[in-house]
């Protein structure tokens, strides 16, 4: 996590200062400011001349956290042109120039405001402030849960419902494709039928009426394609073959291809789309990789490649399993199967 902080006085600089000492020990990079010229600062604090508007935009979208030292208001009045999406917005906090309370102003669940909240009141001996329905009740977040793991959310609006649902004291629902470990609260139905849920999978099952998906990104891509192929064209096809098996394209985690293909650039740009890796292979690193279900072999890709299957190989051996998703699936020069990665659900933090 990248923090930024913003003070305005000499005593907020020296609880700026104090965080940008502690933080890292956290994990949590600093960088801290003050808008005082004149002020006393610490050696970690540095004077920010421009306005605070100019701060607030340049750190936005760049930060995951930014914390403001200073009243609410400023805080609220800085941010306000710049809120988006509770997806992508980072963590902002509210921290009294005093150092009694940190707020959790925005973000508290997926950007992670309401943990950083509790960790700066523990740095600074203050109040932490915390308005989140769930968190107050005690409840199970469905939307902190998949922020702390990496899993993507596909519906806002039912992870809304699910936090309406526990709050009101009622269960909701709760599947997994993968075993579970650690203590599952009991305000989730692991058997029941209740009408909204949530289900950790990569395909786009719909075990409830209302469904939020948590999707986990350990989908590997296998891919093959002919020199020179159009990035639309492979774009299409490796999506149309991915909804063909009701597979989430948020779930790809990587794409493996043999050597031969490291610079081609339909998979390139494939994989800068999704912002994963792409990853190469050579032919006898792929022969090595293993299929419960044998290989769909190519005596034309043999000739070329040196292998007769590029695409369910690079699958397996991205993934390191045996299992295929999605088989050799080819359409007009281009071949795509998928593996999963194995994968554990822990309950608990």
């Amino acid at each position: 996590m990248k923090a930024e902080i913003i003070s305005f006085t000499d005593h907020g600089a020296r609880l700026a200062g104090k965080l940008a000492e502690e933080l890292p020990k956290e994990n949590i990079s600093c960088r801290a400011w003050v808008k005082k010229k004149d002020a006393v600062l610490p050696e970690q604090v540095r004077v920010f001349s421009l306005p605070l508007r100019e701060w607030t935009k340049e750190r936005f979208s760049r930060a995951d956290a930014l914390i403001f030292i200073g009243a609410a208001g400023i805080a609220v009045r800085s941010i306000a042109p710049f809120v988006q999406s509770k997806k992508t917005d980072p963590a902002v906090l509210v921290i009294d120039e005093q150092g009694k309370h940190v707020v959790s102003l925005l973000s508290g669940h997926i950007g992670g405001a309401n943990a950083l909240t509790r960790l700066a009141a523990k740095i600074l001996c203050a109040e932490p402030v915390i308005t989140t329905a769930t968190d107050l009740q005690g409840k199970f977040a469905v939307d902190a849960f998949a922020a702390r793991r990496g899993l993507y959310l596909d519906s806002m609006e039912y992870a809304k419902e699910i936090a309406a649902e526990l709050v009101a004291g009622r269960r909701v629902g709760m599947r997994s494709a993968w075993p579970v470990l650690g203590a599952v609260p009991e305000e989730l139905d692991t058997e029941g039928r209740p009408a909204v849920g949530f289900v950790i999978d990569v395909r786009k099952e719909q075990p409830f009426a209302h469904t939020l998906h948590l999707v986990p990104r350990i989908t590997v891509l296998g891919i093959g394609c002919r020199k020179g192929t159009d990035a639309d064209h492979l774009r299409d096809v490796v999506f149309q073959t991915l909804d063909e098996h009701r597979v989430c394209k948020e779930s790809v985690g990587r794409i493996v291809s043999i050597d031969l293909k490291k610079e081609e650039r339909a998979l390139l740009a494939l994989a800068k789309r999704l912002s994963v890796p792409f990853e190469t292979r050579t032919a006898e690193e792929l022969r090595q990789a293993e299929s419960e279900s044998g290989f769909a072999e190519s005596d034309f890709v043999r000739s070329v490649a040196g292998i007769g299957n590029v695409c369910e190989r690079a699958a397996l051996a991205g993934a390191g399993t045996k299992r295929l998703l999605i088989p050799r699936t080819a359409r007009e020069g281009v071949t795509v199967a998928a593996a999963v990665m194995d994968y554990t659900v822990w309950m608990e933090d």
